[in-house]
């Protein structure tokens, strides 16, 4: 069994991210940080079972299935950009950077859903908080990413990527749901040295914060528990990142 993760209090949120370069908050202290009720969240879980296949996996695997969206975001608004390309540098993802990777849009029912602005407002607010010494004009280029890894084939890999960086200012990975899951091990390692932490996301909607500049993180493959039923691990990824979405020729 992989240990919890150690939790932090909504107070020392700043402290933790600008100490360790990362977070952990439960469901009920996101939802008190977001001004939002937990239920409202929850309702979200049937959308994940829907989510299309991901086209663009190099490693043949038919594994994960998500959606994408962009927003513009400060503390007090929520702006949708028009549907866009995802795009990494190599640097940053050796196996599928450097190209554009178009997913389906995210379902108007989560995207016009008030606490979908609550969340993204209440995180950028998480953001101004970790880039207040640069003077951020408190605008966030945020891109959402909704998965489902399951286990077809036998296996599932969350980060098949490996341990990596995003190449943005804050990411936040909410867990949305598991079910009948073995692995999916959370790794956090700063990115200037070996010093790290392992641990199991399991309460639906905790959240865990990464300072991106300043750790890398993945997640180990994920098995069943029982091989003759479906499993999977339904997460919900958020970036969030200063001056513009990333692009061939973004700064």
């Amino acid at each position: 069994m992989h240990p919890p993760p150690p939790l932090t209090a909504l107070a020392d949120v700043p402290a933790q991210l600008s100490t360790a370069g990362w977070a952990v908050l439960d469901a009920a202290t996101l939802a008190r940080l977001c001004s939002a009720a937990l239920p409202a969240w929850l309702a979200w879980q049937p959308l994940w079972p829907a989510l299309p296949p991901d086209p663009h996996l190099r490693d043949g695997g038919r594994y994960r299935k998500r959606r994408h969206g962009c927003f513009r975001v400060t503390a007090q608004t929520l702006q949708p950009v028009p549907h866009r390309a995802h795009w990494q540098p190599v640097e940053y993802n050796a196996l599928h950077g450097g190209y554009e990777r178009w997913f389906e849009p995210l379902p108007p029912e989560l995207q016009q859903d008030p606490a979908w602005a609550l969340l993204l407002q209440g995180l950028a607010g998480v953001a101004d908080g970790l880039r207040a010494d640069v003077g951020n004009a408190g605008e966030w280029f945020v891109e959402a990413h909704p998965f489902r890894i399951d286990t077809e084939g036998g296996i599932g890999r969350p980060t098949p990527e490996g341990a990596h960086r995003d190449g943005v200012d804050l990411v936040a990975v909410l867990i949305v749901d598991r079910h009948n899951v073995k692995g999916g091990e959370t790794r956090v390692f700063d990115a200037r040295g070996p010093q790290g932490v392992r641990f199991t996301l399991r309460e639906p909607f905790s959240v865990l914060l990464l300072d991106d500049e300043r750790v890398i993180h993945e997640t180990t493959p994920i098995q069943p528990v029982d091989a003759s039923q479906p499993a999977w691990r339904d997460t919900l990824v958020l970036t969030y990142r200063r001056g513009g979405f990333q692009g061939p020729g973004a700064a």
